[in-house]
C-alpha cells in the first residue's frame, strides 16, 4: 500500500494505492488522520486500492467518524467493485 495526497485550500484528497490489509492499514489510518488533523475536507480516492478487508474499512470509518465530530467534509471517490463490495 502506498498513499499520496493533493492540497487545495478547499480541501484534501488522499490517494490510495495498491491493498489495504491488517499489515498496511496503520500507514493508511496515518495518513487519514493526518489529512483530518489540517482542518480541510478529506476526499479518499480508492481507484487503485485493489483490495481492502475489514483493517481498512476500519481505517476509513474512523476517519469519517472523526470528520464528523470536528465538522470536516468526508467523502469516498472512484470506488472500484471489489472494494465497493467489502464496504456494503
Amino acid at each position: 500500500m502506498s498513499f499520496r495526497t493533493h492540497e487545495t485550500p478547499e480541501g484534501i484528497t488522499v490517494f490510495l494505492d495498491g491493498e489495504i490489509d491488517l499489515e498496511c492499514s496503520p500507514s493508511a489510518r496515518k495518513a487519514l488522520l493526518a489529512a483530518l488533523a489540517k482542518g480541510r475536507a478529506l476526499t479518499v480516492d480508492l481507484k487503485n486500492v485493489a483490495y481492502m478487508d475489514s483493517s481498512g474499512v476500519a481505517c476509513l470509518v474512523e476517519a469519517f467518524q472523526k470528520s464528523g465530530s470536528v465538522g470536516i467534509g468526508f467523502r469516498l471517490v472512484h470506488v472500484g467493485a471489489r472494494v465497493l463490495k467489502v464496504l456494503q
